[in-house]
Formats: structure tokens, C-alpha cells, sequence
């Protein structure tokens, strides 16, 4: 695909936000690559990688109708969408801890990984388990209160930060601290828990 002039592109353009099918793969055809090696440099598995392009072109639709030819040519302008997708993504990726990876002999802590905004669930019995929360209950408030709420609730920790009223800086210290306490009394190395 290759145009004259920035009307042209943008005619091109006012084809894609009408739902232009022809265009919108005409689209994908001349920028899915770019997308995609731009997402895979960013992004660490090809699969959040490949979300993020199908994100980026259903954004790169419904927003068609803005492009303006004569502030941007049609690939900085999708540059552009692309770079700032992919760091909102970064930045919510960010505020989002990794989830705990317990896995210790005989325990199951599927739960843990899981994310739910429902009251916590109750873990399937087992003695880890009950150790592990047990664990956690001896844990300061603060601390006990950021990992309950990031890990076994699913909140971002900027939700749990306008949950508790405390600053992000703290909650992320906190979480930090915790995990630590939690590593150091469970036994596990950085690894098993981080």
C-alpha cells in the first residue's frame, strides 16, 4: 500500500472508520507486521503479543476518523497508537504483582494464583494451605492487608491503593516487605514465592 499524499491516506482512512472491510485488511496487510514486531519487543510471550496487535488494530478502527493527515503521516500516526497501547499495557502489567508461585510438596495453591474479586474463597484443605494463610494472618496489617487483597482478591495495586487510602509507594513497599516476611518464614527460596 503505498500513497501519493497525506489525502490520499486519508481518504484511506475515512474508508477504514465507515467499517470498510476491504480496507481495514488493506490496514492490517500494511502495518500487522510493523504492529507485531513492535509488540514482540515489548511484550515477553508471543501470545500477549498477539492480543496486543488485535487490540491496537480494533483501536486503530474505531479510531479512523481522527487521523489527520496534516499533522501525521499514516504510519507515525499507527506508530503512535501502537507505542502508547503497549505502554498503558506495560504500566497495568506494572501494577499488577506476578502471582505467587507456592508450589510445595503435597499443597495446592491453585487459589493463589487465581484472581477473583469475590470474598476470598476457601482454599481446598490442606496443611501448606493453612500454613500459608496462617502465615499471612501473622503479617503486620498494612502487609497482610496489600496481599490479601492483590493476591487473593485480584485487586491492581493501585485499586488496593485507593482501597486502604495509602499511597501507591507504600502499598508497592509494603507487598515487598510481605512477600519477604512470607519467604523467610515459609521457608522458600526467592524463586518459589516471587
Amino acid at each position: 500500500m503505498t500513497f501519493q499524499s497525506g489525502e490520499e491516506e486519508w481518504v484511506f482512512m475515512s474508508k477504514v472508520a465507515s467499517g470498510d472491510e476491504a480496507a481495514i485488511a488493506e490496514l492490517y496487510d500494511a502495518f500487522g507486521a510493523l504492529v507485531f514486531k513492535s509488540a514482540r519487543q515489548v511484550l515477553t510471550r508471543r501470545a500477549e503479543a498477539e492480543d496486543a496487535v488485535q487490540d491496537i488494530f480494533v483501536q486503530l478502527w474505531k479510531t479512523a476518523d481522527r487521523f489527520d493527515f496534516r499533522r501525521a503521516r499514516l504510519v507515525t500516526w499507527v506508530m503512535l497508537l501502537t507505542r502508547r497501547h503497549l505502554i498503558d499495557k506495560l504500566r497495568r502489567k506494572s501494577s499488577r504483582p506476578e502471582t505467587l508461585g507456592f508450589e510445595p510438596e503435597n499443597a495446592s495453591f491453585k487459589q493463589l494464583n487465581e484472581r477473583s474479586n469475590e470474598v476470598t474463597k476457601p482454599m481446598v484443605a490442606s496443611e501448606g494451605n493453612s500454613a500459608i494463610h496462617a502465615k499471612i494472618a501473622e503479617l503486620p496489617e498494612l502487609q497482610r492487608e496489600v496481599i490479601e487483597r492483590a493476591y487473593l482478591k485480584g485487586f491492581t495495586l493501585r485499586e488496593v491503593s485507593e482501597q486502604l487510602n495509602v499511597p501507591l509507594g507504600t502499598v508497592k513497599s509494603a507487598l515487598s516487605r510481605g512477600l519477604t516476611r512470607l519467604r523467610d518464614r515459609i521457608g522458600g527460596s526467592a524463586e518459589e514465592l516471587a
